[in-house]
């Protein structure tokens, strides 16, 4: 799909906008500590912080969803994630002023994420994203990502249709979702982006910085 001129710009949250990796590596090492093991150390985890619970307890503990113990470690580390999330978290460099660049330019943007309410709502206010024109998390319709729901929902709170709208995002699934809702995607390649190149996710665009993006941007309002 050719990247169209934008009405909005609709973006995935850990990974793309903001570095949460290490608040959730360190809500994942004290589970590990407060059962004498040793920590994973944070660079095996980075990877994994897009793809939260499931992506860092099977880099940690190498256990997947269904198995012993899975639900036990689910839980322990949500809630520490809850007591902490936004101690180190931080914007990545360059989205301040990529998102003035995009009021400048009269575009809405918003946030669709995987991450659940209680710890999206909480974590946006502190990291200087709550003038988000519309914030959907992972439990806000009944399907998350990859499933195209959450896009969808997201247009529509902005009054626009899924096509008049970009999502950036960090994982395969971004770009599933996006191409499901019918949106041109753009994979942000300064993310986390797990083990996988982002060139191979087949988004319309790649964009290796804040700063190639607001530039994608510019062109095609250009065009």
């Amino acid at each position: 799909m050719p990247l169209t001129i934008p009405r909005a710009i609709l973006f995935d949250l850990d990974g793309t906008l903001a570095d949460t990796a290490p608040d959730l590596a360190e809500a994942m090492n004290r589970i590990q500590r407060e059962r004498g093991l040793v920590e994973t150390a944070y660079e095996g985890l980075r990877p994994f912080a897009s793809a939260g619970a499931r992506g860092l307890i099977g880099a940690a503990f190498g256990i997947k969803p269904g198995e012993d113990g899975y639900e036990a470690l689910r839980v322990m580390f949500l809630d520490n994630y809850a007591e902490a999330l936004a101690e180190k978290s931080s914007l990545f460099d360059g989205i301040p002023t990529l998102i003035q660049d995009l009021l400048q330019h009269g575009l809405a943007w918003g946030i669709v994420t995987n991450k659940a309410a209680r710890f999206t709502d909480l974590l946006i206010p502190q990291i200087g994203l709550q003038e988000a024109g519309c914030v959907i998390s992972g439990d806000t319709t009944a399907h998350p990502k990859p499933h195209p729901a959450p896009l969808f929902e997201a247009a529509r709170r902005l009054n626009l249709q899924p096509n008049e709208c970009w999502y950036v995002g960090d994982d395969l699934r971004d770009i599933q979702a996006g191409r499901a809702a019918g949106m041109p995607t753009v994979a942000a390649a300064w993310g986390y982006c797990g083990h996988a190149a982002p060139i191979s996710w087949e988004a319309d665009a790649l964009a290796n910085s804040p700063a190639e993006l607001a530039d994608l941007i510019r062109h095609s309002i250009a065009q």
